[in-house]
């Protein structure tokens, strides 16, 4: 069994705990300690000098195209898979995997087995059920079952609300997908998250809204993302967020006309008293940023890049203060409670080994998933199965 000490870096578990030993054991942490507190005898031991480092959670981005996404201007604008190299190199050790726009040549079956192949790979991968479209496409046959049978999956999403794209479901049709979401969570004993793509739409957050205020489903069943695209959305997610419910941040939608940075976003939220425990941010990564004018024609289209969101921590964790706990709170730790992923988004006694070191510029040193270091001194070391120059990696 592996056995690693990293000693006496700076510790953020997310809390800022100062200066600590962190005994890794296999998958797990297995101590967090005084620095020069942890005697180990009989087993080999790795010995990782973090004098001057930081330590957070490894990140989780709970909302990526693990197939690609697009496909808004036909077949040749289908965005490509990730790779394990593009997640790892952004600190990033867990991926919630989505569907987007095209549920037609992009299938749920492919989303598992990419999810499962990325877990082989080396990190943790997950995956929602359904696409933009409703109905929803499944599985087993419905979001429920999927709930209950497929150990991948931890809610259904993207649906799309507010844009063009949409099926334009009625609030019925959201209020049943969501009541779907939160009895198969608790029959399988997962989180059960109903994921909802916000467009430019001029209803924003109805939806979202009147599912609170009209059922009795709880607010943190419900997970808006994209909602810092332009300021009149993110001033409805500020009541939502302050209303009890949970919103996403999308990072790099601030090159977008009148989006909000996450960054800004989170400084707003801070000026206006709202706390940031129910506020994510996801990267979008391998989806795409189509561009539409006043007619709805498509006029540009980008790709969106995990590089984004890594970035995008780096300006949190710069804000002053408490930023790089903050960071690691909004990066890492709240996903990991809402989506109900025991040992995520934590550094603490049994929690998954997912352990991201960086320097004083913020940049990667060492990442760790699940016990196993994927980036070595700024370089990633693993790398997928049919990717080029694999045979350095061996």
């Amino acid at each position: 069994m592996r056995v690693t000490l990293i000693r006496s870096g700076q510790v953020f578990a997310p809390e800022p705990l100062g200066q600590r030993d962190v005994l890794v054991v296999g998958k797990c942490v297995a101590a967090v300690a005084e620095p020069g507190s942890v005697r180990i005898a009989g087993v080999e031991v790795e010995e990782i000098d973090a004098e001057g480092l930081c330590l957070v959670p490894g990140l989780v981005d709970p909302h990526v195209h693990l197939l690609g996404g697009g496909g808004e201007g036909g077949p040749a604008t289908r965005a490509p898979e990730i790779r394990i190299e593009d997640i790892v190199s952004c600190g990033v050790t867990t991926v919630i995997g989505c569907l987007g726009t095209d549920g037609v040549t992009r299938h749920l079956v492919s989303l598992l087995a990419k999810a499962r192949g990325l877990e082989a790979e080396g990190i943790s991968a997950f995956m929602l059920s359904g696409s933009y479209e409703v109905p929803v496409t499944t599985l087993t046959g419905s979001v429920r079952s999927d709930l209950v049978l497929i150990d991948k999956v931890l809610g259904a999403g993207e649906i799309a609300i507010s844009d063009h794209r949409s099926a334009q479901p009625t609030f019925e049709e959201i209020a049943r997908l969501a009541a779907e979401c939160r009895v198969g969570g608790m029959l399988a004993g997962k989180a059960g998250i109903l994921n909802l793509h916000v467009g430019d739409g001029s209803r924003g957050l109805e939806l979202v809204r009147r599912l609170g205020e009209e059922t009795e489903i709880p607010r943190w069943q419900v997970l808006p993302t994209h909602c810092n695209r332009n300021r009149q959305l993110f001033a409805e997610t500020v009541a939502h967020v302050r209303a009890g419910g949970w919103a996403d941040l999308t990072a790099g939608l601030e090159a977008q006309d009148d989006g909000v940075s996450v960054e800004e976003a989170v400084r707003l939220f801070r000026e206006r008293g709202v706390s940031l425990e129910r506020v994510t941010v996801s990267s979008d990564a391998n989806g795409s940023l189509p561009v539409f004018d006043a007619s709805g024609a498509l006029v540009g289209l980008q790709v969106a890049d995990q590089r984004a969101f890594f970035a995008a921590f780096q300006r949190v964790a710069r804000l002053g203060g408490d930023g790089l706990a903050a960071a690691a709170t909004v990066f890492s730790t709240n996903a990991a409670k809402l989506f109900k992923l025991p040992g995520k988004g934590r550094i603490a006694p049994a929690s998954d080994a997912d352990l991201l070191l960086l320097n004083g510029d913020l940049e990667v040193v060492h990442l760790f998933a699940l016990g196993r270091r994927v980036v070595e001194n700024g370089a990633v070391v693993v790398c997928g199965t049919f990717s080029v120059g694999r045979e350095a990696h061996a």
